[in-house]
This record gives C-alpha cells, structure tokens and sequence, in this order.
C-alpha cells in the first residue's frame, strides 16, 4: 500500500469517530507497523489536518484547516467523477465559465474538452489538463496557495469583479445547518461571494462526506446555491435547491 492510500484510510477512519487510538489504527491497518503508522500521523499533523493526542491518538482538526490537494486527488474519487460529469453536461457551446480550486471543479475539465468554450479560473493545476482542447483559458493573476493549488488574494478579488460569467462551478470544504455553505479561508469566501454575484448561475460541487461539516467562514446560506452532490441527506432535502447524481 502507497503512503497515499494508507493516510486515506487513516483520515476514513478518522471521519468516522472523533478519536481514534494507535491501537485502533494498528487494527485497521493490518500489516502496518506501528512507527510506519506514528511518521503517518506526524505527516498529517504537519499537513494540518489532525491533531496528535498524548498516547499516539489523532483526531482531525476542526474548523481553521484546509486539506491539501494532494490528498484531495486521491479521496472520493468516483462521486468527484460523477458529480464532475454532470456538472460539465450543463455547460453549452459559447459560455464564458468559472472553474474554482479543487479536486472535483479540475475534474470537470476533461468532459468539457470538446467544447468551444472560455473558461476563466483560479485553479492553478488546470493547465496540463488544456492540452489538445478546444478551450480558451483565462487565468486570475494573485497569490498561489501552495496547499490547496488555489490562486487569490486582493489582486484575484480585483481581477474577478472585471468579469461575468454565464455559469460557476464553486468548490467548498463543507455545507451543514449552523456554517452555511463554508471554508476555513476568508479571502477564499469572499472571492467565492464576489464571483457568484458576477454569474449567472453558480453551482456548488460538494460530495457527500462534506455534508455536515463546518469549517470556520460561511460563503452562502444552505439553499442561496443549489448543491451538486453524490448522496441526498435530510440537510440538502431542507434546502430545497440540490442535484444529487
């Protein structure tokens, strides 16, 4: 097993419990020694999304971290694909589009390939996936997060306000009842905010193990952007604005 795919399920069995002991992880992760799985949990504490416990149990940070993209890539890979492909069929021949960051905005790139389009972005990992399209490609200008491959900052902001779309396609790091549709960045909220403003249909993507999540700044009220998810929950039924695929 990759390093990848061993951290993956360590933050699966994280998901699931609030707390998870070095003797849980031992259990679960049959054929893994224990100091292969303790440089694990100090990878992840270093990444930002666990918190190391006295005694060599984790549990995930709450509320002011963002996973990075690289382990983005590698979780919940075939409802990314789903809601990607749906997202990509509502897009038509001559819309100006906005692509987000994320794993599952990125995802949309290939199905839209043939299509003569102009996406505008601040995905910074959008270029090798252009190559052979049929795709004009405008991308902001600012600051490039090094962790989530997302450009932004006040130039992104400026540079944003100079354009309108016919159609975004938003990413967000989680969506419940009390946080709203939400990420733990400011600046990425408020460059979220300014660009459904300049569109005229936005969309969420969001899978489903990010229903029920709060992370530390709203963007949108539940229900002010329809949510493209995997799986319906009693939260999106409240909502009344939701596409399950």
């Amino acid at each position: 097993m990759i390093p990848y795919e061993r951290r993956l399920q360590m933050l699966q069995l994280l998901e699931k419990t609030d707390i998870v002991s070095l003797e849980d992880f031992c259990n679960s992760l049959q054929g893994v020694s224990e100091s292969t799985i303790r440089r694990d949990l100090k990878t992840l504490a270093t990444e930002g999304q666990i918190t190391l416990l006295r005694g060599g149990g984790a549990c995930l940070k709450k509320g002011s971290y963002e996973i990075p993209v690289t382990s983005k890539t590698i979780q919940n890979v075939s409802e990314k694909e789903k809601i990607a492909r749906y997202a990509a069929s509502l897009v038509k021949d001559g819309e100006a589009i906005y692509l987000d960051s994320g794993s599952t905005t990125l995802r949309m790139v290939k199905h839209l390939r043939e299509k003569q389009i102009t996406i505008v972005t601040t995905n910074a990992l959008i270029y090798p996936e252009l190559q052979g399209s049929k795709i004009d490609c405008v991308i902001a200008g600012g600051e490039i997060s090094i962790t989530t491959a997302s450009i932004r900052g006040t130039s992104t902001n400026s540079f944003l306000q100079k354009y309108y779309f016919d159609k975004a396609f938003i990413g967000a790091s989680g969506f419940s009842s009390g946080a709203g549709i939400n990420t733990p960045d400011m600046v990425e909220a408020e460059k979220k905010q300014i660009v459904k403003n300049n569109s005229e249909k936005s969309f969420i993507l969001a899978d489903s193990s990010k229903d029920g999540k709060s992370t530390l700044c709203k963007i949108f009220e539940i229900g002010e952007v329809p949510i493209i998810c995997d799986k319906e929950s009693e939260l999106l039924i409240a909502s009344e604005n939701y596409i399950i695929v």
